[in-house]
């Protein structure tokens, strides 16, 4: 299984900040995150606002722990709010269900970490993601 490094989640994030100048998008955060839900890397654009981190941590982290992307987990929260609830208690509140939490996958299919971003509205926040992810050579999956 290929493995996310420092050097790749660099790549995710100057491209994910690409997309965003490309788009004209407001100042975007990004988070990239392991398969065991360790932070790589993360930086914010100039004029991203406070708590930007949390959440793009917090879609990403939600990825991870159901093993979806985070617009998956969003349908999933409003078709079942218990197992939500639920979800959002065990995790102590870290699971942020929007768009824009998007699992990395290696070559072979295999999650191999996530990528969370927050700054503009989801749709946007996850096209940066899923740029950020395929300009580093792998697999976005945004659920």
């Amino acid at each position: 299984m290929t493995k996310l490094t420092l050097a790749s989640a660099n790549t995710i994030i100057g491209a994910a900040f690409a997309k965003a100048a490309e788009l004209e998008l407001k100042p975007l955060s990004v988070s990239v995150h392991d398969a065991g839900g360790h932070l790589l890397a993360f930086q914010k654009q100039d004029g991203s606002s406070n708590l930007r981190y949390e959440i793009a941590a917090g879609k990403a982290f939600g990825a991870l722990a159901v093993g979806m992307g985070s617009r998956r987990l969003e349908v999933i929260a409003r078709e079942r709010p218990h197992f939500f609830t639920g979800l959002s208690g065990v995790s102590g509140g870290r699971v942020i269900p929007v768009a824009g939490g998007v699992l990395v996958r290696d070559a072979e299919g295999e999650i191999i970490g996530a990528v969370g971003v927050s700054g503009d509205t989801s749709d946007n926040d996850e096209a940066a993601a899923i740029a950020g992810i395929e300009a580093s050579g792998f697999q976005a999956d945004g659920g």
